[in-house]
């Protein structure tokens, strides 16, 4: 996607929720998409009212934007994203995160669900991301550069803000869910990780594994935007679970868990927007 393609939708955003510049955004992950609807004065954009946007057509993505007030200011949330593995891309995986950059957004929250594999990582435990593992071999700087949406080396020694994450270690206690941080590990997907694959990632340093995120964290990054990661662990990963992985797990935990995430969501989005 080019850059007057993403100017193009912010500026569609802009038009169509009557709000010029939004402060931050939230990327609601699975089992997430209706956080945004139930509030009240939530605007709502499908994705598909939105030029060049892809629309997600994975179980627990639904496929709309939304423009609602937070605090003292304005967020944008993303109910859904669309994924590489469904063949996307990569230049689309990231375009919504590239959007939000563009309609003025300085910080922006990902949410994921993910396997666990770090010590004592249960499903249904919230853990902020301190940093990743893109172990796909793919980057969506890959291909010439555009100045005008970032430097062609971005620096990545801090993708995921330590101020965003001391904001995130107030917003769970607000929300009184314990506070941990871990390392995410990107796995391109749609198949889960093997017992095999887990083991390497453990040793690499990882804590969870999933099949987001880290695109948009790049993108954002080579646009200057703050970044805060949280990932919902919804499975142990293969080899740490005594059972076979199945999405309907990771959507039936993502709902069980889905008050406590939205606690946290409630207390840290007004923070965000204040910076």
């Amino acid at each position: 996607m080019s850059w007057e393609n993403i100017t193009e939708a912010a500026a569609t955003v802009a038009e169509l929720t009557g709000v010029e510049s939004h402060d931050a955004a939230v990327v609601l992950g699975s089992g997430l998409s209706g956080y945004a609807s139930e509030k009240g004065d939530a605007i709502e954009i499908p994705y598909g009212d939105l030029p060049h946007f892809p629309s997600p057509e994975v179980v627990g993505h639904a496929g709309a934007l939304y423009s609602m007030d937070v605090g003292a200011g304005r967020a944008l949330a993303f109910a859904g994203r669309v994924h590489t593995y469904e063949g996307w891309d990569m230049s689309d995986v990231v375009f919504g995160a590239r959007v939000a950059a563009a309609a003025g957004c300085r910080a922006v929250l990902l949410t994921n669900a993910a396997g666990g594999l770090g010590d004592g990582l249960e499903p249904g435990d919230l853990v902020a991301i301190s940093d990743h593992l893109n172990l796909t071999g793919r980057n969506p700087l890959t291909g010439p550069n555009d100045d005008r949406i970032g430097p062609r080396f971005p620096d990545m020694s801090e993708v995921y803000s330590k101020h965003l994450r001391g904001l995130l270690r107030e917003a769970f206690g607000a929300a009184g869910v314990p506070y941990r941080e871990g390392v995410y590990a990107w796995f391109l997907g749609p198949s889960y990780e093997t017992p095999a694959e887990v083991r390497m990632a453990g040793r690499m340093g990882a804590d969870l594994v999933g099949m987001s995120t880290v695109p948009e964290a790049i993108a954002l990054r080579h646009m200057g935007v703050e970044v805060a990661g949280v990932s919902l662990v919804t499975n142990l990963a293969a080899g740490v679970s005594p059972t076979p992985l199945s999405h309907e797990e990771v959507t039936e935990t993502a709902a069980a868990a889905r008050q406590r995430f939205t606690a946290v969501l409630d207390s840290f989005l007004p923070l965000l927007v204040a910076g």
